[in-house]
């Protein structure tokens, strides 16, 4: 499996109350199929698509765990990026710890409280398939500390920044989504349930910068992520958090589908220059979007 550039995402998750809950949804929405994971414990499925690696479900060992998605981004030296986290003013949630052959594993908090992990590869790096339908294909913190948080995202792993409004940037950015309150909706459909973005962002002023990996050329191009702000609208306990989008075929019927198997759907589908997304709840709570993409 070929190893991932310095700091892309290369891994998400879900830690939710039901395994087997989860298995059913996210195997009725994508067609996933699981197996037991490397992890000592039971309570871990991988999932796949198509036979490669996607994902993975895990139950929550604390009921006091947020039900959520994460992501992991790859590093090749776990222990100085532990330690420049802590130097930017970050958090390290758990120290790296070894998983079997597989790699190395830690968590971290941004200064604006948004979690993430680190894996550094040993025997698996991380995805065996992204941007296609069924797998993982973009993500984007939404925060209250933008100034803070860009600086420590651009220190501790290299992103060279875009905002929208900058040359050729005018084309809004890839979603918008809500946190873990359960209420979300569209910029550019007027909501005023959104944290901020969507396919108008640019044209009404909502603050968005895109990420692009150390060594490239910033822009929509490259780009691999990207931040958000959470606004006054929102309660100021709404904690940040990275929202997780999936390649989908069909969004229209990936939300109807959702439906149908317990879930909701907070921001209905909608066009972005990006194609058709819409941000999603499965039957648990566990927020993230699909993406569907244009037709070339």
């Amino acid at each position: 499996m070929a190893a991932f550039p310095r700091s892309a995402p290369c891994w998400v998750d879900a830690q939710l109350p039901d395994l087997e809950a989860g298995k059913r949804f996210y195997g009725g929405l994508f067609g996933w199929t699981f197996r037991a994971g490397d992890a000592a414990e039971s309570a871990y499925a991988e999932a796949l698509s198509d036979g490669k690696l996607v994902a993975a479900l895990a139950a929550k060992q604390d009921g006091r765990m947020p039900t959520a998605w994460g992501v992991c981004f790859a590093t090749d030296d776990i222990a100085a990026t532990v330690a420049l986290i802590r130097q930017e003013g970050g958090q390290v949630i758990t120290e790296p710890v070894r998983v079997g052959r597989a790699g190395v594993l830690a968590q971290a908090a941004d200064p604006g409280g948004a979690v993430f992990g680190l894996w550094q590869a040993g025997d698996r790096s991380g995805f065996e398939k992204q941007n296609e339908p069924g797998s993982f294909c973009w993500t984007e913190v939404y925060t209250r500390q933008k100034d803070r948080v860009d600086a420590f995202y651009e220190k501790v792993f290299g992103f060279r920044g875009t905002d929208l409004g900058e040359s050729g940037t005018d084309h809004g950015e890839p979603g918008t989504g809500d946190g873990d309150t359960g209420d979300g909706g569209a910029a550019d459909s007027g909501s005023s349930e959104s944290g901020s973005g969507g396919a108008g962002a640019s044209e009404s002023g909502v603050d968005f910068r895109m990420w692009s990996p150390e060594g490239t050329e910033p822009g929509p191009d490259t780009a691999i992520g990207g931040r958000s702000v959470i606004t006054d609208a929102f309660p100021a306990e709404m904690p940040s958090y990275f929202l997780i989008y999936f390649a989908v075929a069909d969004c229209d019927a990936a939300a109807e589908t959702a439906v149908g198997l317990g879930g909701r759907v907070s921001a209905p589908p909608f066009d972005i220059p990006y194609g058709r997304m819409a941000v999603l709840h499965d039957d648990q709570g566990a927020e993230f979007a699909v993406l569907q993409p244009p037709v070339s």
